[in-house]
Order: C-alpha cells, then sequence, then structure tokens
C-alpha cells in the first residue's frame, strides 16, 4: 500500500483523513525523526488556512509528542516559510496542508532538518513504519512538550528579502496585484511586496479556511478576479497563489493569464547557461524543451511531484551537476541555490525582477505558440480506476506515437502530445495535451477522454 503520493498524504477531512489517521502519521513520522537520537526531537509544526487545520494539526502535534518529540508551534504560515523554519533551526517539520485542492481536503507534508521536503527513502521508512503501527511510543514521564512559536512568518519574508535585487524592484515602480487566494499566502505576500517598493492591491487576500473568493487551485479559470483587478487598477502583473502559497501563477499587464509553463520557461531562461541542466516533470512543455536546446543546457524528466524533482535535482547536485532552476508549469518553480523548495513568493519576486526590462505580455509572447489542454475524468472506486488506466495502456500500444512511460503514458507526436497519468492526490486520471494548435490539442485529449470514458 502506498500511503505517499507525489506531494504528501491528502484526503477528504474528517472522511480519508482523520484525526485519528494524522494522528498515526505524526507517531511514524516522529518515530523515524527520532532514529538514532538520544533525548526529545525537536519537530515543527505548521498549517495553511484550511478550515480543519487545527483540528488535525492538534492530532498531529498529540501523535508526535507520544513519540517523545517536543512540538514547535509555528501556526499557519505558508509551506515555504515553515521549510525555511526548519532550515533555519535544523530541526524536521510537519504541514498541514493540501495545497491547490479543493476546500474539503487536507493533508500532511513532511519536511527534512535541511528544509527541504523528505525523499522518497525516508517517506518510504515512514510509510512502513504507519502500515506496521511500529511506532517508538514513549514512557509517561518522556513524552514531548509543546511550545508556540512566534515571529516564523517574519522571518520568512525577511529571508525572501535578502535573497531578492529589492532595488531592481523598486526602481521599477511596478505596481503588483495579488491574489492569495484566502490561502496562507495572504499572511506574507502582501507585506513582502510592499517592501520590495511596489504598490500592492488585493483581492481574496483574507486568511477563510472555506476559500469562498475562489478555489485554491491557481488555474485561468478560477482567476477572472485577479483578471478584473489587474485591469482595473492598471497592475503591471497580477500574482496569484495556491493554499499554502508554494506556487506562483501570473497575469499580465492587459489582464491576460500568463500559461504556467510559458512563466517556467522565462524564469529559467534568466537562469540556465550552457553545461547546465534543469529538471522538470513528464509533462513538461516544449517550451522548457526550446529553452534548454538554445543555451546547451540539459533537460531531465521525472514522475510528477515535487518530491519527484526535489529527489532527481539531489541526486545531480551529489555529482556535481548545476542545476540553477527546476519546477512544473502548475506555477511549482524551485531555485535550488536559493532553498530546494518551491516558493511561491520568492518565485513571484523572481518574475518582478523580469518586469524591471520587459512587460509581462512580451515576457509570456516570447514563450508563445504553444496551447495546453488538461481534462480530468474522476472516478469512484479502484476497478474504475484501473478500467482507465487499462484503457490509457491500450490507447498508447495502439498508437504510432512515441511512448514515454515515466509517469503513466505519455505519447509524442512530434508536433504535439498527450499524457495520461492517475492524480496522486484525488480521485480522478489527468489528461494533459500539447500542441501548436488549440485545436490540435483539444483533439488530442478529446480522443483519450473519449477512449477511456469508453472503458469506464
Amino acid at each position: 500500500m502506498k500511503i505517499f503520493g507525489s506531494s504528501g498524504v491528502r484526503g477528504v477531512a474528517n472522511e480519508e483523513l482523520t484525526p485519528a489517521f494524522v494522528g498515526r502519521v505524526a507517531m511514524a513520522a516522529g518515530s523515524v525523526f527520532g532514529e538514532g537520537r538520544d533525548g526529545p526531537v525537536p519537530v515543527a509544526l505548521g498549517r495553511d488556512t484550511r478550515s480543519t487545520g487545527e483540528m488535525l494539526a492538534d492530532s498531529a502535534a498529540a501523535g508526535l509528542a507520544s513519540v517523545g518529540c517536543d512540538v514547535d508551534r509555528v501556526g499557519v504560515l505558508p509551506t515555504p516559510a515553515l521549510q525555511a523554519y526548519a532550515a533555519r533551526e535544523g530541526v524536521p517539520a510537519l504541514m498541514i496542508t493540501a495545497s491547490h485542492n479543493p476546500p474539503q481536503y487536507n493533508g500532511v507534508k513532511l519536511v527534512g532538518r535541511d528544509g527541504v521536503e523528505l525523499a522518497r527513502d525516508a517517506l518510504e521508512r515512514v510509510e512502513d513504519r504507519l502500515l506496521a503501527e511500529r511506532f517508538a511510543t514513549a514512557a509517561w514521564d518522556e513524552t514531548g512538550r509543546t511550545r508556540r512559536i512566534d515571529g516564523a512568518k517574519r522571518a520568512y519574508v525577511d529571508e525572501v528579502l535578502a535573497a531578492i535585487d529589492r532595488d531592481r524592484i523598486d526602481e521599477a515602480g511596478l505596481t503588483v496585484a495579488l491574489d492569495p487566494g484566502h490561502g496562507a499566502g495572504a499572511l506574507t505576500s502582501p507585506t513582502l511586496f510592499r517592501e520590495l517598493g511596489c504598490r500592492v492591491v488585493t483581492v481574496n487576500s483574507q486568511p477563510d479556511g472555506h476559500f469562498p473568493g475562489r478555489d485554491p487551485e491557481p488555474v485561468a479559470k478560477n482567476l477572472a478576479d485577479l483578471r478584473r483587478l489587474v485591469r482595473a487598477t492598471d497592475a503591471d502583473v497580477g500574482i496569484a497563489h495556491d493554499g499554502d502559497g508554494d506556487r506562483a501563477i501570473f497575469v499580465d499587464e492587459t489582464g491576460e493569464h500568463v500559461e504556467g509553463d510559458a512563466a517556467l520557461a522565462a524564469l529559467t531562461a534568466a537562469e540556465l547557461a550552457a553545461g547546465d541542466t534543469t529538471v522538470s516533470a513528464v509533462n513538461v512543455s516544449q517550451r522548457l524543451v526550446d529553452v534548454a536546446n538554445a543555451v546547451g543546457a540539459d533537460l531531465e524528466l521525472t514522475p510528477i511531484g515535487s518530491t519527484n524533482i526535489i529527489t532527481r535535482i539531489r541526486t545531480l547536485q551529489e555529482a556535481g551537476v548545476t542545476v540553477p532552476v527546476a519546477g512544473e508549469g502548475n506555477g511549482g518553480v524551485l531555485f535550488p541555490e536559493y532553498r530546494l523548495a518551491r516558493d511561491g513568493a520568492y518565485t513571484a519576486a523572481r518574475f518582478c525582477e523580469l518586469l524591471a526590462d520587459r512587460r509581462a505580455s512580451e515576457i509570456a509572447a516570447a514563450h508563445s505558440g504553444y496551447h495546453n489542454v488538461r481534462v480530468n475524468v474522476e472516478y469512484e472506486d479502484d476497478a474504475e480506476r484501473e478500467a482507465l488506466l487499462g484503457a490509457a495502456e491500450t490507447a498508447a500500444r495502439e498508437s504510432e506515437a512515441e511512448l514515454d512511460v515515466t509517469d503513466g503514458h505519455r505519447l509524442d507526436y512530434g508536433d504535439a502530445w498527450v499524457l495520461v497519468r492517475p492524480s496522486g492526490t484525488e480521485p480522478v486520471v489527468r489528461i494533459y495535451a500539447e500542441a501548436r494548435t488549440p485545436e490540435r490539442a483539444n483533439e488530442l485529449a478529446r480522443d483519450m477522454h473519449d477512449a477511456l470514458l469508453a472503458a469506464a
């Protein structure tokens, strides 16, 4: 049984992801964190704004304490802020978040003492303990203590400010329209961009775990408010985050959506040099391929999910390979020389550095020419899921396209591609397609969608 997906464990709160289950996950994680160590092990515990976050954080705190971990409760903050705290203090961390998933979801993400998401081998050790219920339960007088930590959000903002060219952004005199989507980024990003010298206007900026203004996922269909705000305020750029603030998606100065793949390509083009390597997932856009080819850099692909990308970056770095930037077109970008973590606020600030020379629309236009489609096919149970995946395999086998099975089935037609894979966090099978024209992209997605539905 596989508990941890591509970005932690998630489920509908109080149904699949119950307080009891989260407590056991915390006990398993705390047991692994304490391996080979004498005395109490400090563990940082944070959460995003979800309405079930406090309940589940309470369960996590109890689970950690029961296996002898002292708990630093840092409160509501973005995931990258918790990671910054973990790295600064040298302690592992547990984040209660479902990132971009709908409001009814919640989840658990595990972070190591270096502030980086746990690698796959460490997650497997946690899973083994969880499934076997092999917890390092402490005696009554050796259970952990809990303390409340203030200042983690402020320290995070200061670290981002120190890593950004503040003068460059300040001199550009930017107006930034910000949509944190009621998530944890609402507690840090407005402050950050004001202190970078930007005029900041906001929408959906009140922390609210019911996400009344929009769904937590910052995709084009959810960002109508931000597009209107950009146009109404003559903003230079619109910035949207997901629920835990580790992603950034942009709107240009005309109020048009900037494809996440185009933003990733632009940020990569500004960093990548000959001989470097960038890392992305198997649903990578040709835009990133073009950037890597243009400068003579390498591109390595992994299964979808930040854990997989981070694990590959670590392996490359250990081999002496330079990886200045990596990520996915969903707004999750990593700058490993800054921190090996997705950070929506830092990514957005780096994008604002680009705006000192060009308008957002010009940046997006430089990486245009491709059209992307994503379709979700929902399933009710494991049998339906297997039927859908079986249909995808059959369609792949019967196709004349070049097949890549790094994660799911990716069919490359030369001028376009389509990918089918199960989500690691929701009961859906995702279909991705990219082509030079919207008609071709829609055709590929539609044909695969029809093939899957015929088997459902």
